[in-house]
């Protein structure tokens, strides 16, 4: 048989530039100039000290010296309680930039692109992912939270054994689930050893309340704030935590903070195979699919090049192999969004048609931030693993564990797999988890803008649909497409009902469909 000619691959920086646009939920439109002049922002009239703690008076009345880091944006480091129970802990940092308003200034904007533990500092280095209006308006403000990025950060393996740590597959056997524990518990305690106390401070409703201090800081009475992903979830903690100096919230891409970790494995499974389902549609619609051209069928056939990637790992040219997991990571990235799905594609057509795996072992490196020699651009793997252990727990005994994980794979039969033992990712983790401090209906915040896509693999829209019933003050806007979150990435409907809640106040009308 004459296989069909392959398409000239995309460049590395081409293909780079738009998945971290999909991870990093890019937006579009022209930056303008920023002229604002350098200033010290810490608030003068002593305010922001009245709101502090008992303890924290200092970090709240803190100044921040700004200083430029790029033609149009400023940087700097506010200190912050390690513990907020204990004042007496000691301090870490956390990192901020800031693109200063263009125009006449109305306040700050805190923005958090989601993970955990995705970098503001990064999110923001793109003035084009957020509307002109915002721009001109607002001093826009990214953060790192505790223990991502250039915030003290949390620290577990060096490259290598990350990089190991990432690749290696667990074959789900009595033995290969126990290797899988062992691995785990090996990590947390490499973590607890490079990282110091603050591994046991890095729950969300820690990173909340630097939140808070934050605001203070920025000069600001109340916080306004636009959150990606689980950006949603720390700025409904925020909410909960102080409905008072709640400003004007937007939290797209919503998490339903009413779920356990094993229900939010299921159904972001089941989100997964949603997104992908379109995906194979699409690809079959086109020209050089190699997926055949019935929608099940592919899917079974993805399902299988991953399952066969245990056993007979993908080579590529490099001579790293494609395992299971690495094929997973792969394909995944691709479904945050739908600009993204002819690298998959791409990647599809070597592996089918070639026998080797280079696409596919790239995207997994933008999914994990790999560099090609072994680096890694940030620690957001290891963010992310402390933040959900420091914040919940999935079932932990593998009888029941092995119950859900069925049920996982008869609702998602294609990658399923993959989301099942979530249990076993906190394997006696070094510390317990926080205890819930917060009112999750936020009762007296003022309104609350939630969005949701309705494909969005990531954060299923149901979640949407849940967080704006659980808090008091929602308003729910629907944004009927493909991918993870809408602002920046959708049409006019959604930025200008964002835009305009955020710079004049205006609610947009509860269930409003874009």
């Amino acid at each position: 048989m004459i296989r069909p000619a392959r398409r000239r691959r995309q460049p590395a920086a081409v293909v780079a530039t738009l998945l971290s646009a999909a991870l990093l939920l890019a937006a579009c439109g022209a930056p303008p100039k920023v002229q604002t002049a350098l200033e010290d922002v810490g608030k003068s009239d002593g305010s922001a000290i009245e709101g502090a703690p008992k303890g924290y008076e200092d970090y709240y009345g803190q100044s921040l010296e700004w200083t430029e880091c790029g033609e149009d944006f400023q940087c700097a480091t506010a200190s912050a309680p390690l513990s907020w129970h204990d004042p007496g802990a000691g301090s870490i940092e956390v990192a901020l930039k800031r693109i200063p308003a263009a125009g006449q200034k109305i306040g700050s904007l805190l923005v958090n692109p989601g993970g955990p533990g995705g970098s503001g500092v990064d999110f923001v280095a793109d003035p084009t992912r957020f509307g002109q209006s915002l721009r001109s308006s607002f001093d826009i403000v990214g953060f790192d939270p505790r223990g991502v990025g250039q915030s003290t950060p949390v620290k577990c393996y060096d490259d290598a054994g990350k990089d190991e740590f990432l690749s290696t597959d667990y074959p789900y056997t009595p033995e290969g689930l126990a290797e899988r524990q062992d691995a785990v518990r090996a990590w947390g305690q490499a973590c607890a050893e490079n990282t110091g106390p603050l591994l046991g401070n890095v729950d969300t409703q820690s990173a909340a309340r630097d939140m808070d201090m934050l605001r203070g800081v920025l000069g600001d009475d109340e916080l306004n704030y636009l959150g990606y992903s689980y950006g949603t979830q720390l700025g409904a903690t925020y909410a909960g935590l102080f409905p008072d100096r709640a400003g004007r919230l937007v939290l797209d891409g919503a998490l339903d903070t009413t779920l356990g970790s094993d229900e939010v494995a299921l159904q972001q499974a089941e989100g997964f195979e949603s997104a992908l389902r379109a995906y194979v549609a699409d690809c079959q619609a086109g020209s050089d699919c190699p997926l055949g051209d019935d929608v099940t069928s592919g899917l079974q056939k993805i399902q299988a090049m991953v399952e066969d990637a245990e056993p007979n790992p993908i080579p590529t040219s490099s001579g790293r192999d494609v395992t299971k997991k690495l094929a997973f990571y792969g394909v995944a990235v691709t479904m945050y969004d739908e600009a993204s799905w002819s690298f998959l594609t791409q990647a599809l057509r070597e592996v089918f048609w070639e026998g080797t795996g280079d696409d596919l072992l790239y995207l997994a490196d933008v999914y994990n931030d790999r560099n090609d020699d072994g680096t890694f651009k940030s620690n957001s793997e290891e963010a992310f693993r402390a933040i959900n252990c420091a914040d919940a727990r999935a079932e932990e005994d593998m009888t029941k564990m092995a119950e859900i994980a069925d049920e996982i794979e008869a609702a998602a039969p294609t990658l399923g797999e993959s989301f099942g033992y979530s249990g076993i990712e906190c394997t006696d983790w070094p510390y317990p988890a926080a205890e819930q401090e917060f009112d999750p209906a936020a009762e007296g915040a003022p309104p609350i803008v939630v969005i949701g896509t309705t494909n969005d693999p990531a954060t299923p829209y149901r979640w949407a649909e849940a967080l704006a019933g659980t808090l008091s003050s929602a308003v729910l806007v629907t944004y009927e497409g493909e991918g993870h979150t809408a602002y920046g990435r959708s049409n006019t409907c959604v930025s200008n009902a964002v835009e305009t809640y955020l710079l004049e106040g205006k609610v947009p009308e509860d269930g409003l469909t874009c």
